[in-house]
């Protein structure tokens, strides 16, 4: 059993089958790039995993537990750490203040039973100190003192991935990371997504349209195309299939429906 599992995992809309009986296992010391065009289901599949969307149908499991029925606030509890395309932030908080924030409830998850007032206060310096190695990990220490809402946008991923990591998440899904942002943000970024590579106990899973970044950092790649898995596996084989050249280039693949 895999660190992440979708079993049969489905969502309609009204007639409209927007995912469709996907069955999908994750390892840790992976990152799986989920590609296929506008309108695939990609981010939809996102969204039934973490908690969003809620599935018609299938499950959900991490380490074996079963997360179907848990709201996406519990799955993150679980350790499923979430980035959007958009920055999920808290605009009007300090940086260091997110992020401590982040790491306190993680400390209050592991030790909810015994969290009193005075536990939080006497607390607070080790938070700090937490989040302020977060901080210098991401490149971010210099801007501590910072609202979020004065950062450029490459920052505030930054910080998004520092969250994250202060969270304590076992996998880490990551939606269109690159979104918006310019060819000088783009490498850090990139760098901390391959910091997190790095650490094999964790699952990454991540939704990107541009392909010279999912070939350099996927170990493996599936397609979704009209809400059902069509290619799962290497990179190169995958990307090179019939099956992803006529969804991404219309080339014709008459008599061809999956590739290895």
């Amino acid at each position: 059993m895999g660190l992440l599992t979708t079993t049969d995992l489905t969502v309609r809309f009204g007639g409209h089958v927007a995912v469709s009986a996907v069955t999908c296992t994750f390892e840790p010391g992976t990152l799986t790039a989920i590609v296929g065009p506008n309108g695939a289901g990609k981010t939809t599949y996102f969204n039934l995993i973490s908690g969003q969307l809620a599935a018609s149908s299938g499950t959900v499991t991490l380490n074996g537990r079963d997360l179907t029925g848990m709201s996406a606030s519990s799955r993150t509890r679980a350790g499923l750490g979430r980035a959007f395309q958009l920055t999920n932030l808290f605009p009007h908080l300090s940086v260091l203040e997110n992020v401590r924030v982040a790491v306190q409830a993680s400390r209050e998850g592991a030790h909810r039973r015994g969290l009193n007032l005075w536990s939080i206060w006497s607390d607070h310096a080790a938070l700090t100190d937490r989040a302020t190695e977060i901080l210098e990990s991401v490149a971010l220490l210099d801007k501590a003192k910072s609202d979020v809402a004065s950062l450029p946008h490459g920052d505030q991923r930054k910080l998004e991935v520092a969250m994250l990591m202060a969270l304590e998440s076992q996998v880490f899904m990551f939606d269109e990371p690159t979104a918006g942002l310019s060819a000088d943000e783009m490498p850090a970024v990139l760098d901390l997504i391959r910091q997190l590579k790095a650490d094999k106990s964790k699952t990454i899973l991540l939704v990107e349209h541009k392909m010279d970044v999912v070939r350099e950092l996927a170990d493996r790649i599936i397609v979704l195309h009209n809400g059902t898995l069509v290619a799962d596996g290497d990179p190169a084989a995958v990307i090179a299939s019939p099956v992803v050249q006529e969804a991404y280039l219309g080339v014709p693949t008459t008599g061809i429906k999956e590739a290895a």
